[in-house]
C-alpha cells in the first residue's frame, strides 16, 4: 500500500502543476490561514496549555475535556461570578470571558467538576472543586 499511496501523491503533485495551484487545496480553509482573516481576539486556556497573559478587549476561552462550572473573578475575589460550561459536542466544554478594555486586575479563577473526568493528565471527582486558584495576568 505505501507504494500506492506514493502513487497517488505523485500524481496530485503533476494535477496541480498542470493546474497551477494546489489541485485538493479547500478554498474555505485556505482562504482563513493565507489570508490571515482568523480570529484574533481570542486566547484559549486549557489544562494543558495555562495561558500567562492576555490582551485588554480580547476573550478569555477557558476549556476543560468535562463538564465544569467556573467561579472566577476580575478583583481579586472581592467578588466572583459562576458560569457553566457550553458543551460543544465534542467531548470539549468551555467558557469564554470578555477582558473589557479598562481591566486591569489578573483574571482568577477556578474548577468545579460537576462529573468525573480525565483533566491534563489528572482524574478528577465529580462533585468536587479543583480546590486550585488559576490566574490570567491582563496587560
Amino acid at each position: 500500500m505505501p507504494l500506492a499511496w506514493a502513487h497517488a501523491e505523485y500524481l496530485r503533485l503533476l494535477r496541480s502543476i498542470r493546474d497551477g495551484e494546489v489541485f485538493d487545496r479547500v478554498a474555505p480553509v485556505a482562504g482563513r490561514y493565507l489570508a490571515g482573516r482568523g480570529r484574533t481576539d481570542l486566547e484559549v486556556w486549557k489544562p494543558t496549555r495555562h495561558v500567562q497573559r492576555i490582551a485588554r478587549g480580547s476573550t478569555l476561552r477557558i476549556q476543560a475535556p468535562g463538564p465544569f462550572r467556573l467561579r472566577w473573578t476580575r478583583d481579586e475575589w472581592q467578588g466572583s461570578s459562576d458560569t457553566m460550561a457550553a458543551d460543544t459536542g465534542l467531548g470539549i466544554y468551555h467558557v469564554d470571558l470578555v477582558i473589557p478594555p479598562g481591566q486591569a486586575a489578573p483574571v482568577r479563577f477556578t474548577f468545579y467538576w460537576m462529573d468525573d473526568a480525565d483533566v491534563g493528565g489528572f482524574r478528577r471527582a465529580g462533585g468536587t472543586w479543583e480546590g486550585t486558584d488559576y490566574a490570567v495576568e491582563v496587560g
